[in-house]
């Protein structure tokens, strides 16, 4: 073959053409978001796409000694072209998303729970999309061959035979497909609801067709598949809202002073960022068959990470400061105890 060399320079010329490009792109990334995505997801796709059409635009099958082979070689190269082009696609799709995830991710307040569902649907979808072109792609590659296309009448004539066996095969993947979107687009879960399932408190961290992942408190990892969520109950704390109710629960002797307490709980909770500066209370819930009295501390808090952590403050902060303030008021058990006369007794705290 003598075009070689003019085949080097193609592909040469390529690549260094895809690398001014990508080093643009880098320059820009600093102000424009979409370059840095498009160069995490383009970048090896945009090299491999570049050498495939390089070549395929140089090669000629003619021109090789063995006919045969150079046919051959063409064939491969085609196959190997569309798969190149789609894993572009693929990237390119996933670019364009992640702009808009990466801006749904700040939305704070009251759109925050908009944002999550849309960040949801976007996920699913594009994996939805991306499965569709990649299936596409493989037809277009089988459907270079003549065989294959010779073939294609008696395919599209068993399909439906083909297609209930398939059916009864994996109905429950495709149960499990059908009830992921289903959570996507009826709103039930979203990505970041903080969800209790089976008395376990977590994130929903991945949202996908087939399982859910779920980060627990402890930074273990539940692993569900999208149909439990659709036929058995649990918890969602941010159905309505990522807002959230902190309770604290406290339980004291009878001689705590409540209203100084209520007083410590408003100025430790306004000093304290994590409060919304929305709702908060202290009440008296329970007298407890023990000689306690229960006090229910209430707060808002913006999110559950805030909400919990500002429990933590709060409880700390309260036992601390009527272990210092107020001691007698700390829980104390009172048993009766006999005395050595006959028919009196006495009591004692502990």
């Amino acid at each position: 073959m003598s075009n070689w060399p003019i085949l080097a320079i193609s592909v040469v010329g390529a690549i260094l053409l895809v690398e001014v490009a990508r080093r643009v792109l880098s320059r820009m990334s600093a102000k424009w978001s979409f370059a840095g995505h498009l160069i995490d997801h383009c970048t090896w796709p945009g090299f491999a796409v570049a050498v495939v059409l390089a070549i395929d635009l140089v090669f000629d099958p003619a021109k090789v000694a063995d006919r045969a082979f150079g046919y051959g070689a063409q064939q491969i190269l085609g196959l190997v072209t569309i798969g190149c082009v789609t894993w572009l696609i693929v990237g390119a799709s996933y670019a364009v998303t992640d702009v808009i995830l990466d801006r749904l991710v700040l939305v704070e307040g009251e759109g925050n729970r908009r944002a999550r569902r849309i960040r949801t649907q976007i996920a699913l979808v594009r994996r939805v999309a991306t499965a569709i072109i990649v299936v596409v792609a493989v037809g277009a590659m089988l459907f270079s061959f003549e065989q294959v296309r010779a073939l294609g009448a008696g395919l599209l004539a068993s399909a439906g035979i083909a297609g209930a066996i398939v059916g009864i095969a994996a109905q429950s993947t495709i149960g499990n497909l059908l009830a992921g979107l289903q959570l996507a687009f009826s709103d039930a879960l979203r990505l970041d609801d903080v969800v209790v399932v089976n008395s376990e408190w977590g994130r929903i961290e991945e949202l996908t067709l087939t399982y859910v992942v779920l980060r627990l408190w402890d930074e273990r990892r539940l692993v569900l598949p999208v149909s439990y969520f659709t036929s058995n109950p649990f918890e969602n704390w941010t159905r309505h809202g990522s807002r959230v109710l902190a309770v604290v629960y406290l339980r004291v002797d009878w001689s705590v002073p409540v209203e100084k307490l209520r007083e410590e709980l408003y100025r430790f909770i306004q000093e304290n960022p994590l409060w919304d500066q929305k709702d908060w209370t202290l009440q008296v819930t329970d007298v407890q068959t023990n000689g306690l009295v229960e006090l229910r501390a209430l707060m808002s808090a913006a999110d559950s990470a805030s909400a919990w952590d500002l429990k933590c403050d709060v409880r700390e902060h309260m036992v601390s400061w009527v272990r210092k303030n107020y001691p007698e008021a700390l829980p104390r058990f009172r048993v009766d105890l006999p005395t050595g006369k006959e028919g009196t007794t006495s009591w004692a705290a502990s």
